[in-house]
């Protein structure tokens, strides 16, 4: 959910010393270059993908708590992964490209919160939290979270322990108020985004689509906006949407079950004009500009009308409706903002 910053490993030959200047050529070693497996495009790949997802939601969860309403957390800023983070065929990619291995590491800090504030840093091995030592092995995300989860409520920071460098260092991390949803990369081609109660997903395809960061934080802020309306519950969508979530989460998803829409029925014009406009708040208050939204979306319609039916316009096919009541919202956002009103809807 959070920004990833992995510190890649480029394989460089080392600089030439005195000796190895005075070699001659006849003499020389040539250093040997290993080949990126397909295991390491793969995971590269992911994590590129993953960490421009991260980034253009972090404004949006860190300046939307208020929004975010019941969802909103104390959060620690961070992530952290072991090379078993990610699937078996890719644990060797993830020791050999980002150097994880049993311990949890920092991957990634939420730009603006405590745990950046004080230095936590991708690379930092976690070690304790409050003295408590933190797990490792193939188990450890979902141990750490069970030990964690209690230590963060009624809290304003916690005493971390980090090994960096060898050395291990004592941090004070204050805790960060944000919306407390999940975004996930989809391992698919169409364009398309989905949301649980819990999660986020944007698509692969749906990355490729859009054309900056801004327009990715309106399809990031339409999803967050549907999770917290309790848009799911009220449609008792939950559990088809979390198996859609489930599904397209694995490296290689059952494509076979995203035929049409998936099960998931499409939404109501009333349901998804509230979404637009508690996401046009939060993008606003993200900082990042509004006055593109309309022509996304309408573009989007129009290159994937309700036609395609595993295309984003299928589950919200009243464009019509939607651009209507974002032109209104869009005017009275800018209202507030010219005469210094709180933005709230």
């Amino acid at each position: 959910m959070l920004a990833m910053v992995f510190a890649g490993c480029a394989t460089q030959s080392p600089a030439p010393d005195k000796q190895s200047e005075s070699t001659s050529a006849a003499d020389a070693v040539t250093p040997v270059v290993t080949a990126p497996s397909p295991e390491d495009e793969v995971l590269r790949q992911l994590v590129t993908l993953q960490d421009r997802l991260d980034r253009v939601a972090a404004p949006l969860l860190v300046n939307n708590p208020e929004l975010c309403k019941g969802n909103a957390r104390r959060l620690l800023g961070f992530t952290a992964k072991t090379k078993y983070s990610y699937s078996a065929e890719l644990t060797v990619a993830a020791q050999k490209l980002f150097q994880l291995d049993e311990r949890l590491k920092v991957t990634g800090v939420l730009p603006g919160s405590g745990a950046a504030r004080v230095g936590v840093t991708p690379g930092d091995g976690l070690v304790a939290v409050d003295d408590k030592p933190l797990p490792q092995g193939p188990n450890a995300e979902r141990l750490a979270a069970a030990i964690l989860a209690p230590m963060v409520n009624g809290r304003n920071k916690v005493n971390l322990t980090v090994l960096r460098n060898g050395k291990t260092v004592v941090l004070d991390v204050p805790l960060t108020l944000a919306c407390a949803f999940r975004v996930e990369l989809g391992n698919n081609d169409t364009v398309n985004a989905y949301d649980d109660g819990h999660r986020v997903l944007i698509t692969r395809g749906m990355l490729k689509f859009v054309k900056s960061d801004a327009e990715l934080s309106y399809v990031l802020a339409r999803e967050l906006a549907h999770n917290a309306l309790a848009h799911p519950v009220r449609l008792r969508s939950v559990a088809t949407n979390a198996g859609v979530i489930d599904n397209l989460i694995r490296i290689k998803p059952d494509l076979a079950t995203m035929t049409g829409t998936a099960g998931i029925k499409p939404y109501s014009q009333e349901i998804d004009a509230a979404a637009d406009m508690t996401a046009l708040y939060m993008i606003a208050r993200a900082g990042y500009p509004i006055d593109g939204v309309n022509g996304f979306w309408q573009r989007l319609a129009t290159q994937y009308p309700a036609s395609v039916l595993n295309g984003y316009t299928a589950l919200h096919p009243s464009t019509a409706f939607r651009i209507a009541a974002i032109d209104r919202t869009v005017a009275e956002i800018k209202s507030k903002q010219t005469n210094g009103k709180t933005l709230l809807p």
